[in-house]
This record gives structure tokens, C-alpha cells and sequence, in this order.
């Protein structure tokens, strides 16, 4: 058997100096500290912000074309990415096959550890074959440590079928180097218990995830405003958050603002805009088709032909 790769290098597995007599602490300082050090994971989120702005600019480009985003990961990295794809489909009502998450080991990974599948980069490969990736879509590989075989061979065989992309990890690239279109290095120091990405790691990945896929919404016309105009309507909550967009948007009472929102088939987006265009369910739906969803400008394209 060969030997294992010596890690202990890797800037997410150093010693914390900080936190070295972390088991005599009491809870107090332990929550203190813990406060002190994930503010980190913040700033290391900022000092990336230029190469998170181009994941966010070339992933919307090619889901424009039709093109899907992909995260892969294995461990927490994985879940990360599992979630994040999970909460789009609610939040922006976009199909589930748009934001995928793929977890080294499949769902039984997300919640029972199956960290010892990671170190086949041949998987990666196969899950990459498995989704048909094309030229089209964009595959952001997480990995803290940055050494993950199974996200390293999934970014080799998306890069040979010209997708975009992009890798996420927790070490300076003069430790971990790789060849993909966009490097985002998230720079969180050692852990306060060591070797534990789950920790500072693991936050400013998930922060990372969220400005990435929230951007993207943004740019693909899925917000007005700050406003998310594509919410899903499923439940009590969402009809209850769906009814007050509607309401603070129009100024209608709350029982207009309801039977717009079903007359719209419960979507927000086509319901303000048959409200400020007066247009009815099928002539809106057809405006807003010719617009790619973007509600802001099909208001304004139709008030440019009334004018």
C-alpha cells in the first residue's frame, strides 16, 4: 500500500495558536472565541470577491443558454453544495435539474459519513459522465483542503467536455494548484479545533454558495428589487410572503392582491405584471417569455410601445 500524502501542511490543517488550550476553556471564552474566529471566515469571503463576481457572471451567462450549474464535493463541502442546490427550486421556482448538488457517495453521504469515498477521482469522472455535462454548463468543485481526488478528477473531466470551471477551496493556491477557468480561495486560517473544515471552512463555503447562486438568480431576472418574484407558492408561508410582495409592490388590500395572485396561476412575477400593464394570464406569460423572465424589462418594453 503506498504511503498516505503528508498534509499537515495545508493551511487548513495547522494549529490554531489561538485556541491550542480550546478542552479548558469555559463555555463563555468557548463561544468567544469561536465569535472571534468565524469573523474570519467573512473577511476571506471579501478578499475573494473579485473571482466570486466572475462565478457569478459566467455561470449566468451560460444558464442564459441553457446551460445547468453543478456543485460537487464530498463531506461537508458536499452537503454544502447538496444544499445549496436544494433551496433553489423554492426560492426561485427554477426545475430541479438547473442547480444540481453531487456528494461523493450519493444521498446516503448527506447524512451518514462516507468521507473514504473521496479519494476515488475516478467517481468524480463517472459522475460527471452520469449527468451528460456539456460545453453549456458551469461545475464548481469544493473541497476545503483542497486535495479531494473525487472533485479533482469530477474539474479534469468537466474541463475535457468544455464546461466552465470553477473551484472552491480553503488553501492558498501556491499549496494546492489546479487548472480550472476560475480559482476562488477562501483563505479562513487554521480551525479552532484542528483539521475540523466543517467549522470556519465550512461557513465561508456556504457564504460563498450563497452569494453565488443568489447572484446568478439575480442576474437571470429571478428578483425585482430585492424581492424573489419567482417564489415558489407551496405552502401557508410562501402564499403568506408571495401575497405581501404583492401588496407592498401595488398597494393593493390584501383580498385583491389574492385573487390577482390566482387569476396569475400563483406567480408573483406574472401577477405584477398583469397588474402595471393590464395585460390578462396569456398575453403576459407570452411578454414575459419574450423577455426571458426579466419582469423589469418587460414592464418597460410594453410601456415603450404605449408611449
Amino acid at each position: 500500500m503506498a504511503d498516505l500524502q503528508e498534509r499537515g501542511h495545508l493551511l487548513t490543517e495547522q494549529i490554531n495558536p489561538l485556541s491550542q488550550n480550546l478542552d479548558q476553556l469555559s463555555s463563555l471564552e468557548l463561544v468567544e472565541l469561536f465569535n472571534i474566529e468565524d469573523q474570519k471566515a467573512v473577511a476571506a469571503v471579501a478578499a475573494a470577491k473579485v473571482e466570486l463576481a466572475q462565478a457569478i457572471e459566467k455561470t449566468a451567462e451560460r444558464l442564459q443558454q441553457g446551460g445547468r450549474l453543478f456543485y460537487i464535493g464530498a463531506g461537508t463541502s458536499g452537503r454544502l453544495g447538496v444544499l445549496d442546490a436544494a433551496e433553489c427550486p423554492p426560492t426561485f421556482c427554477t426545475p430541479p435539474e438547473l442547480v444540481q448538488g453531487i456528494i461523493a457517495g450519493g444521498a446516503g453521504a448527506l447524512v451518514r459519513s462516507s468521507e473514504d469515498l473521496e479519494d476515488r477521482a475516478q467517481d468524480g469522472e463517472a459522475a460527471i459522465a452520469q449527468r451528460h455535462i456539456t460545453q453549456l454548463d458551469v461545475v464548481v468543485g469544493i473541497t476545503a483542503g483542497g486535495t479531494t481526488p473525487f472533485v479533482h478528477g469530477a474539474l479534469n473531466a468537466a474541463r475535457q467536455r468544455g464546461a466552465v470551471t470553477i473551484f472552491i477551496a480553503c488553501v492558498p493556491q501556491e499549496q494546492v494548484s489546479i487548472d480550472v477557468d476560475i480559482d476562488i480561495r477562501l483563505l479562513t486560517g487554521p480551525e479552532v479545533l484542528a483539521g475540523s473544515t466543517r467549522l470556519k471552512a465550512g461557513t465561508a463555503t456556504k457564504l460563498t454558495l450563497n452569494i453565488l447562486s443568489t447572484g446568478v438568480m439575480v442576474k437571470l431576472g429571478k428578483v425585482y428589487g430585492n424581492r424573489m418574484v419567482d417564489v415558489a407558492v407551496t405552502n401557508q408561508k410562501l402564499r403568506d410572503r408571495a401575497l405581501r410582495i404583492l401588496q407592498d409592490l401595488t398597494g393593493l388590500s390584501r383580498e385583491t392582491a389574492s385573487l390577482l395572485l390566482e387569476r396569475s396561476g400563483k406567480w408573483v412575477k406574472l401577477a405584477l405584471l398583469m397588474h402595471w400593464t393590464g395585460l390578462e394570464k396569456q398575453a403576459g406569460d407570452r411578454l414575459l417569455s419574450e423577455h426571458q423572465g426579466n419582469l423589469r424589462t418587460a414592464v418597460a418594453s410594453y410601456n415603450n410601445t404605449k408611449a
